[in-house]
């Protein structure tokens, strides 16, 4: 029975799950609608296999109540569960002599007679599941012989295979490289825009996460401490509470996390601006130096990574012209660094004082890495450390040691 997509295909209510009479999650409510991709998110032993295991009945909840179809999950037949929901825990299993087809054929039993013989329908449902991840090229080959990425989407075709509507997946990635762990998610993905069914799944990947879910569940301390779409759910300060990030920050807008430095080499500003400055924030960060930067726009690429990554920033409005209290602001921050980084941003009518702040670095003594083409004649040629591309330029900070650090090592 299909759905209709405003109403909730599962429906939890004050639900406890857990093991014998110790819960792990207490109290917890939400509902899922047909066609939803829904990300179980939290650190490791937070309960979201134990979850899982209670919405497929493989345990039995230990309070509140889970209706699927409307119906309690409790009371459905498990002929009738099986037509509506399947399941891919982590369990490695790898079933003697099973051919892919056949393994996968195995999933048919809720449609098949009591014998378990497929039909010419079943065949097709067979076919028809392995196209869908990608696998029907495997079909003759023996499970026992797949690698684990294989095994993973032979996996799903099993489960699709039932023609579920709901599918639970616990760690779906968890085993695979970066290829298939792509793949495997995409392919979860369009599941629930062509075919209409529910992806519940546990994940540790929350940029990943953040792509593909309609609705995240924030799973810690014994519940579920937030329930929505990624896009209002997943804030920095959340992910960080959820994970106990230190040293990391995860962001919206850039869509992942970024990874903060020691900043104990030393302290840069970064002339950016454009986006150009990104990647060097992040090699800075990487190689142990604090960073500040300016004059950048609130809508940059540059000013959304660098303060994930906890540098000082100065800032202008969207659209605005770099005015004279900002590049003033700049140049203060810019005396109390060890060296700049001119990024090489282009130079437009907009950020004029930017290309002024890099003169002013130099007229004060500041050594001054430039990733801009080295331009004989110009002002900034002579007075520059110039690099082609990023590799020199962490080359060249590898052997630059900052004024700040060398007082360290003296004190010590």
């Amino acid at each position: 029975m299909n759905m209709p997509a405003n109403r909730p295909i599962i429906s939890v209510r004050g639900l406890s799950v857990g093991y014998g009479n110790t819960p792990v999650l207490r109290d917890i409510s939400f509902d899922c609608r047909p066609g939803q991709f829904i990300s179980l998110l939290g650190p490791n032993g937070a309960g979201k296999t134990t979850l899982l295991r209670t919405l497929s009945r493989h345990l039995s909840p230990l309070a509140g109540e889970i209706r699927v179809q409307s119906r309690p999950l409790a009371a459905l037949p498990a002929m009738d569960l099986a037509r509506i929901m399947a399941v891919v825990l982590t369990d490695r299993i790898a079933p003697p002599l099973f051919t892919v087809f056949e393994f996968v054929a195995l999933g048919r039993y809720p449609h098949t007679d009591y014998l378990g013989r497929l039909g010419a329908g079943d065949r097709l449902a067979v076919t028809t599941s392995l196209a869908a991840v990608h696998a029907l090229n495997l079909a003759h080959r023996l499970f026992a012989d797949l690698s684990d990425g294989e095994r993973q989407k032979v996996l799903m075709a099993r489960a699709l295979a039932q023609e579920p509507q709901v599918l639970l997946l616990d760690e779906p990635t968890i085993h695979l490289d970066l290829k298939h762990r792509v793949e495997v998610m995409a392919i979860l993905r369009d599941l629930c825009r062509t075919k209409n069914i529910t992806v519940i799944a546990s994940l540790h990947d929350v940029d990943v996460a953040a792509k593909v879910s309609d609705r995240v569940a924030l799973i810690k301390d014994g519940g579920m401490i937030d329930w929505g779409a990624p896009e209002s759910a997943l804030t920095p300060e959340a992910v960080a509470g959820l994970y106990d990030f230190d040293k990391a920050e995860f962001n919206r807008h850039l869509g992942g996390i970024e990874l903060r430095g020691e900043g104990d080499r030393g302290r840069a500003f970064v002339v950016g601006g454009m986006g150009s400055g990104a990647l060097v924030y992040r090699m800075l960060a990487k190689k142990g130096f604090a960073i500040a930067t300016g004059v950048v726009h609130t809508n940059d690429l540059d000013c959304f990574v660098a303060r994930s990554l906890g540098a000082d920033c100065v800032t202008v409005d969207p659209m605005e012209t770099i005015d004279a209290a900002a590049a003033q602001q700049a140049a203060t921050l810019l005396d109390d660094c060890d060296f700049v980084i001119d990024s090489g941003f282009m130079i437009g009518a907009g950020n004029l004082a930017n290309f002024d702040l890099v003169q002013t670095a130099l007229n004060r003594g500041k050594t001054v890495f430039s990733l801009r083409p080295h331009q004989p004649g110009t002002p900034l040629a002579a007075g520059c450390v110039h690099c082609n591309t990023a590799v020199q330029l962490i080359e060249a900070l590898d052997g630059f040691a900052a004024p700040s650090t060398l007082c360290r090592v003296q004190e010590a």
